[in-house]
């Protein structure tokens, strides 16, 4: 069995199509490494891509996003309603259990990259969630909190000081957060609203840190293109927080304040666990595919591979 990790880094660009290609395009020279979902919005300005690869490979292919991304985005000219410390914003790594790494093994992974780019990159590095050295950088809201406009203040306090690479932003890249985590559900409701303020409400009274629903991370933002405001959110325990649960707590939530809900959208790719026993229709998804699903990705891709071997 072919040992392989999971590494989903988000980007800070979404808009630029021609730099989002060339960020993706850095893969492509590493035959054993999958990019199995490239997810970009233009109102969050932010991409993220989901790859599997051996570890080795991965960790590689991972570094040379780094080095597309520092020369290609500038946090001085970078806008959006997501926040962000840097252009790699946030970098994790996920054990795949099936495929033999653990989340040992994923807090070495996220250590040599952390080290890597603090050294190759003059990138501050601030370790988080399972990775984290301290329990007030294990949530990522808290580190990210003051984002890139913030980051130099912030890093000078004794505090908040890198993990790694030097106590001040790099002048164009910012910051970089890397840590190991388990899987989660990234996952927006879209409300039929432009207000921002309604988004704002229903994701407080739902998420967690506001005594809402466990494991669940939510705020409210406008979009823009779309004249619609949307709880954005993460599912880190789906296991005790399904996923339809959180549409249906939203749409209730909305429905007091008078809005109803558009639809809803999934980020990158959803663990089986999570999908399983949902009727699609409690989702708001529409038509859910094999392929929506982590696993289902893995075995395509692997699937893939073995054919172009076997010709």
């Amino acid at each position: 069995m072919t040992v392989l990790a999971e590494c989903i880094p988000n980007v800070s660009e979404g808009r630029r199509s021609h730099v989002i290609d060339t960020l993706a395009a850095g893969f492509a020279a590493y035959p054993d490494v999958h990019l199995l979902h490239g997810h970009s919005d233009a109102d969050h300005n932010r991409t993220v891509f989901t790859l599997i690869g051996p570890p080795p490979a991965l960790l590689d292919a991972v570094f040379e996003l780094y080095e597309r991304a520092v020369e290609t985005i500038d946090m001085r000219e970078q806008r959006g309603v997501h926040p962000r410390v840097g252009a790699v914003d946030v970098c994790p790594f996920v054990p795949l259990a099936a495929h033999g790494t653990t989340m040992d093994d994923c807090r070495g992974l996220a250590r040599r990259l952390s080290m890597a780019v603090a050294d190759r990159f003059g990138l501050p590095v601030l370790l988080y969630r399972e990775s984290a050295v301290v329990d007030t950088r294990r949530n990522l809201a808290a580190v990210r909190r003051g984002q890139f406009e913030g980051l130099a203040e912030r890093l000078a306090l004794p505090e908040w000081a890198p993990d790694l690479g030097p106590a001040e932003p790099h002048p164009t890249a910012g910051a970089t957060i890397i840590g190991a985590r388990p899987p989660l559900v990234a996952f927006n409701v879209v409300l039929a609203t432009d207000d921002a303020a309604v988004a704002r409400e229903v994701a407080a009274q739902v998420r967690e840190s506001s005594g809402g629903m466990p494991g669940l991370r939510a705020m409210g933002v406008t979009l823009r293109s779309r004249s619609l405001a949307q709880v954005s959110m993460n599912i880190e325990r789906y296991d005790l927080t399904p996923v339809h649960e959180v549409v249906s707590a939203v749409v209730a939530a909305a429905a007091e304040r008078g809005v109803e809900v558009v639809e809803s959208e999934l980020v990158g790719l959803m663990p089986r666990a999570a999908a399983e026993g949902h009727a699609e229709g409690k989702l708001l998804l529409g038509q859910l595919r094999e392929t929506d699903l982590l696993e289902g990705a893995i075995a395509a891709a692997l699937s893939a591979r073995q054919v172009r071997g076997n010709r």
